[in-house]
């Protein structure tokens, strides 16, 4: 088997290109030695991730990214979901004085590192987390490979 990695658009527009996205994920597969996955990675709108965050993780609103990942088994490989809502990364970009593109990449970034099983703490402590260290240690190189 080998890394699989889709990239789909679910009626909404992003302005960066699929093959950047899936160069991303493989950055941060290859750096977390991952050779065998089928990772998912969908943008949709800021009513499908709202709707995604209360069927899922019965939170109201909508949210950034939610990831699913599902563990090897009977010699599958390892897999996972990634969904990113375009809209709140703009308005997240915004609020931190970051680039859209950027954003977006943090979340492609963020997405997959939970489907490989970090996680991190609520609110602001996130940001001293050994995960929120990783991704943004990541994005630098991802964002170097321009």
């Amino acid at each position: 088997m080998a890394r699989v990695i889709d990239v789909a658009t679910d009626q909404v527009r992003i302005p960066v290109a699929r093959e950047r996205v899936v160069r991303v994920a493989e950055l941060v597969l290859g750096a977390e030695r991952v050779r065998d996955i089928v990772l998912s990675i969908t943008f949709v709108s800021e009513r499908e991730i709202a709707r995604l965050n209360w069927t899922h993780l019965r939170h109201r609103g909508p949210t950034d990214v939610i990831s699913f990942g599902f563990a090897a088994v009977g010699g599958a490989p390892r897999g996972g979901d990634v969904y990113i809502s375009p809209e709140v990364a703009r308005r997240n970009a915004r609020a931190h004085a970051a680039s859209v593109r950027e954003e977006l990449l943090r979340l492609v970034i963020h997405g997959v590192l939970h489907v490989l099983d970090y996680d991190h703490p609520e609110g602001d402590a996130r940001y001293a987390s050994r995960m929120w260290k990783r991704q943004e240690t990541l994005l630098g190189r991802a964002l170097a490979l321009s």
